[in-house]
């Protein structure tokens, strides 16, 4: 018998209202019949159990090369549509518990995208070391494909320079191109210097120029903060020496980890035996007097054993507080080793050099002796130590000590020999070149401040002196380690702190490239500034 049309209608929809309850049911019980109760996410499928995003969904990244200070130093390309980050989609991958969790964390704020331990896919950006990678320490690959990132690095150091990479990469043209980057710097050691003895800088405004040399791949910040207008650490070896203004050992702890996040070295200096007006403000029965009894400004008798034990103890302690490799313990424009007639001006000096090293000794003998003691101090505590060139002096009875690293800073003081007899001698030599690299507040004695053009266009590592570089054979960063960017703070009130971070700006990016790459850049200076802008932001 045929059904009428309306009961076929009103079987169907009785049997769909059954299904409907059926079906409400089963998800009231938690699915399963349990009666188990599920929250409203965790109601939804887990993320690592979630599909990769479509592809074609992804938004493309940029053609060409990618946009970065400093360049990377290779490049293959390969056909695809490269990344960018795609709101609520692109992750950061790296395991959770693992060595690479804050690198994860930071970039992954930095492009505005989530954090996943595992279960990569198109999108993402994944870290990843692998003990057998051919990229050095510093070195990473990175690699986009398929709408992902990878990069890969033997340590961390590598891999984190690839997130900054990668974070230039979306600022400036919002993604990469698909290809190969291989990258690792030319040399290990890249920095800048900051004299806060002269001028004290606050912990914020010292942390910001860690971040920004962070973003341009630097690793090490020189402090120099001991010197004739203060001492800007304090102490606990010696609380008198300390400034009033002084940073706290609190302040620098924090600057430290920050510091070690962004893996840079902060290279601790206690300059002596001139620039030492602070430390003898506290301690004035160390000064050096000259002849007719008058005091030498800033230099401490260097005959004295106590004022050796008292720069030892400072140097012990902030050898333990800063926990780099190097400390840098000073040397240079020590008055008693300039003066025309140093035996004759300081004849006590004289008659200590003659008493310890024999009757050809004079006072420079003595001022190498006291640099090669404060060395031994700092090698005791585990440290290499670095030195000013013009406190290694030719000549004469007492040697300079062989393990220590050299920092060149100047043809114009008195002893200042050439750059190639320290290489010759074997010591490593950093590049703080007084012609390109030296930033000094109110350009006096004829300074004039270093543009970052200048240095882009004509500077490398190892033009040390002058404009013309060393000889071929003494180029390479077994010899020149690198270059720090000085800023010293002579005329501390010709500029605000924040006009010092403005000015310092584009010579650290142009530092950066030609530390990273020593080679020709392939962008014009006009390019590069551009690039600076978009890609380096202002802190």
């Amino acid at each position: 018998m045929r059904q009428a049309p309306w009961r076929l209608c009103a079987l169907a929809v009785a049997a769909l209202t059954i299904v409907v309850a059926a079906s409400l049911v089963i998800a009231e019980q938690g699915g399963d019949g349990t009666g188990t109760e599920r929250s409203g996410p965790a109601a939804a499928t887990p993320p690592e159990a979630s599909q990769s995003p479509d592809p074609d969904d992804l938004p493309d990244g940029p053609r060409g090369e990618p946009r970065v200070i400093p360049a990377v130093r290779s490049f293959d390309a390969a056909d695809g549509d490269g990344w960018a980050p795609a709101e609520g989609v692109t992750r950061v991958v790296a395991d959770g518990d693992g060595p690479l969790d804050d690198e994860a964390d930071r970039l992954a704020d930095e492009i505005g995208a989530e954090r996943a331990d595992d279960g990569a896919r198109a999108g993402d950006v994944v870290l990843k070391l692998d003990d057998d990678a051919d990229t050095g320490g510093e070195g990473y690959r990175l690699v986009t494909e398929d709408h992902r990132v990878t990069i890969t690095g033997r340590a961390q150091a590598g891999v984190f320079y690839g997130t900054r990479t990668v974070a230039q990469a979306v600022r400036g043209a919002g993604g990469l191109p698909e290809g190969t980057a291989w990258d690792r710097p030319d040399r290990p050691q890249r920095g800048l210097l900051l004299d806060t003895a002269r001028k004290p800088f606050s912990a914020d405004w010292i942390k910001a120029r860690l971040t920004e040399m962070a973003d341009l791949k630097l690793n090490q910040l020189q402090l120099h903060f001991s010197d004739d207008q203060g001492f800007r650490v304090a102490s606990e070896s010696h609380p008198e020496v300390a400034s009033d203004d002084a940073l706290t050992k609190d302040e620098v702890e924090d600057i430290l980890r920050l510091a070690r996040d962004l893996h840079i070295t902060v290279i601790p200096e206690i300059d002596s035996p001139g620039h030492l007006g602070a430390v003898l403000a506290a301690h004035p029965e160390f000064a050096l007097k000259r002849a007719d009894g008058t005091v030498t400004e800033g230099a401490v008798d260097i005959a004295n054993p106590e004022a050796g034990e008292l720069i030892d103890d400072l140097l012990r302690e902030y050898a333990e507080l800063f926990p780099g490799d190097w400390v840098h313990v000073g040397g240079d424009e020590y008055v008693a080793s300039t003066v025309s007639d140093p035996e004759g001006t300081y004849p006590d000096l004289a008659r200590e050099a003659r008493d310890r090293f024999g009757d050809d000794a004079g006072v420079r003998d003595l001022a190498t002796a006291w640099i090669n003691d404060r060395a031994d101090a700092v090698r005791d505590a585990g440290k290499t130590p670095q030195v000013w060139n013009d406190g290694m002096h030719a000549g004469g009875t007492v040697k300079p000590d062989e393990d220590r690293q050299v920092t060149y800073w100047t043809g114009r003081e008195y002893g200042a020999r050439e750059p190639v007899e320290y290489l010759e001698g074997g010591w490593p030599v950093l590049n703080h070149s007084s012609e390109y690299l030296y930033y000094v507040l109110g350009e006096p004695n004829d300074f004039t401040y270093p543009t970052g053009e200048r240095i882009y266009e004509e500077w490398t590592p190892a033009v040390l002196r002058g404009t013309e570089p060393v000889p071929e054979r003494f180029r390479d960063a077994e010899h020149i380690p690198g270059a720090r960017f000085g800023v010293w703070c002579d005329l501390s009130d010709a500029q605000t702190p924040e006009q010092v971070a403005d000015g310092i700006r584009m010579p650290l990016a142009a530092l950066s490239q030609k530390v990273w790459d020593p080679g020709e850049p392939k962008l014009s200076w006009d390019e590069f500034s551009a690039l600076a802008g978009e890609v380096v932001p202002a802190r």
